[in-house]
């Protein structure tokens, strides 16, 4: 019993902390004008696909900029730079998330000018989830062919985010997907997510997600005004 509590306060503490510091990211971001989005997905859902195609759209109108978190590698960082944008990559050498404090290291090296921030969480559906990284909306991202059964079995990716993105909408065709009962599900479970259905191959949804985005830009910089 008594190894259960020290094991439960030493969680509270390493929230606790990370808490602190993820406060201490949104009031620069948000003092800044700056619209930050953690997208969070198990791996090879599409974050960076999806990342690419928008940031294609938006990248002509606005200055944006992606953190990347993965075990290891900088893949995906270099995907985003061959764009033409900046990208700093975290890597987490085995650590399953993403925490304030490692965004903290590289915070000085972001520009304050960027009008979106994109974070790439590392590729989870589980522990990302309990750790805030000062970010002003938060999708979760299920791909077609993990199936449609997911918000419920990991209930606290879809009741932290804002926003719920369905990928790779082409094979829906092809596998045994339902769109209208994963939507349920997780509306029951957090009945405030905006559904997003998408495809990079089709280029369906991106268009949608993007007015998203500059709306909630617009309205993060008229409450701060």
């Amino acid at each position: 019993m008594e190894k259960v509590k020290k094991e439960v306060l030493v969680l509270e503490d390493i929230l606790g902390s990370n808490k602190k510091i993820a406060g201490a990211i949104r009031k620069k971001l948000l003092e800044s004008g700056i619209l930050a989005v953690n997208l969070l997905s198990s791996p090879g859902s599409g974050k960076t696909t999806l990342l690419e195609k928008l940031s294609l759209k938006l990248k002509d109108r606005y200055q944006l900029g992606v953190i990347e978190g993965d075990i290891e590698t900088e893949r995906d960082a270099e995907r985003i730079r061959s764009l033409g944008l900046p990208a700093w990559q975290i890597t987490t050498h085995g650590a399953c998330h993403l925490e304030a404090k490692m965004l903290a290291r590289i915070f000085d090296w972001i520009p304050a000018d960027l009008d979106f921030l994109f974070i790439e969480n590392v590729g989870n559906l589980v522990c990302p989830a309990s750790f805030d990284l000062g970010e002003s909306l938060r999708f979760v991202l299920l791909s077609v062919p993990e199936g449609d059964d997911k918000p419920k079995k990991y209930p606290e990716a879809f009741i932290t985010s804002q926003v719920f993105v369905i990928t790779k909408c082409d094979l829906l065709p092809y596998l045994p997907f339902d769109t209208d009962r994963v939507t349920a599900e997780a509306l029951e479970i957090n009945p405030k997510l905006e559904v997003f259905r998408t495809s990079a191959l089709t280029g369906e949804g991106i268009e949608a997600i993007c007015t998203f985005l500059e709306k909630k830009l617009q309205e993060l910089r008229a409450k701060n005004a």
